[in-house]
């Protein structure tokens, strides 16, 4: 494995990431008060720009459930999409997704007595940042922004050997990227936020999110520029390969090539546009749009942003650094149990249901109680008998076999484009590339293109397909929000004909559940306390 002998971490103070590092591998006069002349020379800017975007962005969590960003904060998306539920308390897991109230099939009314806006603000103070969910997200993103930050502030300053041109460019666009990632997930999930170019600096000027996903297209869009005038030369690959970590290169996680990467540029983009506007508020423009990004977007051959576990990886651990680890195997001792309403969407024909989901003695969740409960869980590769029928594994903590998506997929890409074909009545070719993400997941299905589906077929054709092939990628949340699920029933939300297992082992199946989620988040309190808004800024909280 790879190690990184110069990689500079972050702690989070106030939306900003002051640099902190170890004088055993750093050779600095003090350890607590670093410059950025430890990364002047060409191997220490080489290891900052790989080991602190991993490290900043996705491991310096403040006592992770798991033990990366994929755990929990990907894990807070699957819990308010309904794909999971919680029994632990660790970061407030069990109680983010509990729904206002739930009818059942015989007509009683099950009540949360604390709704989630209030638990969730009720949190969000500075002595209760570990229950805080706001809190997570945000400190990543951030501290990954300014690992960005940092890396552009060099890229071109530090002298370089051989090809030093298509050096400098591959770390600028690599930076780019990366702050575009980063503010894609601010964009697409906080009310508002701060765009921050600076190193360990910050301002008190909050902005919307749209504001912020404006930021994260420019900064992509500056670097596909960037990558547009590289050539998959060998000093291209040979930096990228020191870039991305070497246990993810592998499978999917092997190196871009610069059209491969502007091809994840665009399915970001895609993104960006499709999860932070109301399906029913879509315009022919927007489906145009999205198509444009899609048709340009990730390949099924393509590699991309993902990597996999190794029994050392320092990004995230075989047996809890994602979702799917801490949902597999024993149900009664997992994070994370399977929610009945996910496997509710699943075809029972599927393959993919089979290799992965086992109906099992009934387990009672009496935390949260009236939709927590099931009788599924997840098999566990490493030490469950699975079918192996040729679909899709999503949970294997054999160290090695766990695939985690950083980045966009070509599932997604291929979904996006689906949902814009229907939507601009298109059916057959928007079913067709359903099923080609079926057919590239195992899934086995019959076809559905030329059997007269109409468009609400078609459209539940798509989120059937988007709630399973996408399943613990992180943008599960995303869906349900610009569907309007997570809304209250009084403004179009909610779900009817949900399954729901009782604590007294009751099933319904035609339940009605009204979730009435926040769907932007708060910024946080370690943010807003230490880092009040100034003059002009917009509103820290959602008006919810």
């Amino acid at each position: 494995m790879k190690k990184y002998k110069h990689i500079i971490t972050t702690v989070f103070v106030a939306g900003l990431a002051m640099t902190t590092a170890c004088k055993k591998e750093l050779d600095v006069k003090n350890p607590n008060s670093p410059t950025l002349e430890q990364a002047k020379t060409e191997s220490g800017l080489t290891s900052l720009a790989a080991g602190s975007i991993y490290i900043n962005g996705f491991v310096n969590g403040d006592g992770w459930l798991g033990d990366s960003f994929f755990s929990l904060c990907y894990g807070f998306h699957e819990l308010l999409a309904d794909d999971v539920s919680a029994q632990a308390a660790n970061q407030n897991v069990n109680l983010v997704n509990v729904p206002d109230y739930a009818i059942l099939d015989d007509g009683t009314k099950v009540v949360n007595t604390q709704p989630q806006i209030a638990n969730l603000r009720l949190n969000n103070t500075r002595d209760k940042q570990s229950q805080n969910m706001f809190y997570y997200e945000w400190q990543s993103m951030y501290g990954l922004n300014n690992a960005c930050n940092q890396i552009l502030a060099l890229a071109g300053t530090v002298p370089l050997s051989g090809d030093a041109g298509t050096k400098v460019a591959t770390f600028k666009a690599w930076a780019y990227w990366w702050k575009g990632y980063a503010y894609a997930r601010l964009g697409s999930v906080y009310y508002s936020g701060i765009i921050n170019n600076g190193i360990s600096v910050t301002n008190p000027t909050y902005v919307n999110s749209a504001a912020l996903i404006a930021e994260s297209n420019k900064n992509l869009q500056q670097a596909a520029s960037i990558l547009s005038g590289i050539t998959a030369n060998d000093t291209y690959i040979a930096l990228m390969g020191k870039l991305i970590p070497s246990f993810f290169q592998v499978g999917n996680g092997q190196v871009p090539s610069p059209a491969m990467f502007v091809r994840s540029i665009n399915t970001l983009m895609a993104r960006n546009l499709l999860a932070n506007t109301r399906t029913s508020v879509m315009t022919a423009a927007n489906w145009q749009a999205i198509l444009a990004l899609a048709n340009t977007g990730i390949q099924a051959s393509d590699n991309v942003f993902a990597g996999f576990t190794t029994t050392n990886n320092f990004v995230f651990s075989p047996g809890g650094g994602s979702v799917a680890a801490n949902t597999s195997g024993d149900e009664t001792a997992s994070s994370f149990t399977i929610s009945e309403r996910l496997v509710q969407d699943i075809k029972p024909n599927d393959k993919r249901l089979a290799e992965n989901f086992q109906q099992v003695t009934p387990f009672f969740n009496q935390v949260g109680g009236f939709t927590f409960s099931t009788r599924w869980k997840l098999y566990d590769a490493k030490i469950d008998v699975v079918p192996h029928n040729g679909a899709i594994q999503l949970a294997d903590k054999t160290p090695g076999n766990q695939e985690v998506y950083i980045g966009p997929s070509y599932e997604e890409n291929e979904l996006m484009k689906a949902e814009a074909l229907i939507n601009t009545g298109q059916i057959e070719l928007g079913l067709a590339s359903i099923e080609n993400v079926r057919d590239y997941q195992g899934a086995g299905l019959p076809k559905v293109t030329n059997t007269g589906l109409n468009l609400a077929q078609a459209l539940e054709e798509l989120r059937k397909e988007r709630r399973l092939s996408l399943l613990f990628r992180g943008t599960a949340f995303y869906d349900a929000r610009r569907w309007g699920v997570i809304y209250d029933i009084s403004e179009g939300g909610g779900r009817t004909n949900a399954v729901v297992l009782s604590p007294n082992g009751v099933l319904s199946t035609h339940a009605t559940i009204n979730y009435n989620f926040l769907d932007y988040w708060d910024v946080p309190a370690d943010e807003v306390v230490l880092n009040p808004p100034g003059a002009g800024s917009a509103p820290v909280k959602n008006p919810k």
